[in-house]
């Protein structure tokens, strides 16, 4: 069962005040980041897979992201005002299952089935799936130039993948492989708007929630990769250690802070637009390191998403 429908109209009746125009340009810098540097983790999975298997990928990603994340839970646990009340549990052990093992298992498993281009044309709806539940659950006002501002993302992301499916020779398309990127985009919008639901009670800082989730989710995903495919190895060259640790820290530890970060300080409507930047960090990175040849529509594609983006900043 999805656990949007938690979300209440009573919840949000009352007026939310914008913040300042310095912290939403710092807000928005912050979901800039995150959108980049989440782009870095297509290269370092690249050369990780070369000798893990996804499951044992994933699971050594969110192992160091939790090391990452482990001293702010501590510091929230040991807080009687920071420590998860009670009514809070259910949606904090939703947010941990949907935002890690469900929502990675899923996407990774779709993508085994299906073509990069075809996964990255699905990835690119996200933006446009959490304005939608925004708007339905949250009732968020999306104004007609964020619509645009959005659909301009999304099909940037198309252009993008179009000009990288001229690499993927022998490779097939199913639809199967299609809906479970569908099915994981949208355990992604769940996962973001009820660790934005978490925030806006208060009582967690996006730090704490960030903490909270990650680690609970790394955990569940543990248990699963070990009760499926046994323990990881260890016996990994030095190359395979950095990656994983790099996309555990900097691509999911920092990330998810300056994710969340932003979230709190702006509306997921706003922020979903900066998802974007992944695929496109994600090309630059496999140009230049790489060689992979970057095509015009990709070129395209990556302006159309940075103007998007820019323009979502720059309006109120």
């Amino acid at each position: 069962m999805s656990p949007l429908p938690l979300y209440s109209r009573d919840q949000y009746a009352a007026p939310i005040l914008m913040p300042a125009p310095a912290s939403r340009a710092r807000a928005f810098a912050a979901l800039a980041a995150a959108g980049c540097l989440w782009g870095t983790g297509f290269l370092f999975g690249k050369w990780a897979l070369t000798e893990l298997s996804v499951g044992q990928l994933v699971l050594y990603r969110f192992l160091f992201a939790s090391i990452g994340f482990a001293p702010a839970t501590w510091r929230a646990l040991r807080r009687v005002e920071t420590r998860v009340a009670r009514q809070d549990f259910s949606l904090i052990f939703v947010a941990a299952l949907l935002g890690v093992p469900v929502q990675f298992l899923i996407q990774f498993s779709g993508l085994a089935r299906t073509t990069v281009s075809h996964a990255s044309l699905m990835i690119g709806i996200l933006p446009v799936l959490l304005a939608a539940g925004s708007a339905l659950f949250v009732h968020e006002r999306v104004t007609k130039g964020r619509w645009i501002a959005l659909v301009t993302s999304m099909l940037g992301a198309a252009l993008i993948a179009f000009g990288a499916s001229t690499g993927e020779a022998g490779a097939q398309a199913s639809v199967g492989g299609d809906l479970l990127i569908a099915g994981s985009l949208i355990t992604s919008v769940a996962w973001i708007l009820i660790c934005q639901r978490l925030m806006k009670t208060g009582r967690y800082s996006p730090v704490s929630v960030s903490a909270y989730v990650m680690t609970l989710g790394a955990l569940m995903l543990a248990v699963w990769v070990i009760g499926t495919e046994g323990f990881p190895p260890i016996q990994l060259s030095a190359r395979t250690w950095v990656s994983v640790a790099t996309s555990g820290i900097m691509a999911t530890t920092v990330t998810t802070y300056l994710w969340n970060w932003g979230l709190a300080r702006v509306p997921a409507s706003q922020a979903g637009v900066f998802l974007n930047l992944e695929p496109v960090v994600g090309a630059m990175l496999g140009v230049v390191v790489l060689h992979d040849i970057l095509g015009s529509y990709a070129i395209l594609g990556g302006l159309l998403v940075i103007g998007a983006a820019v323009f979502v900043a720059a309006t109120d």
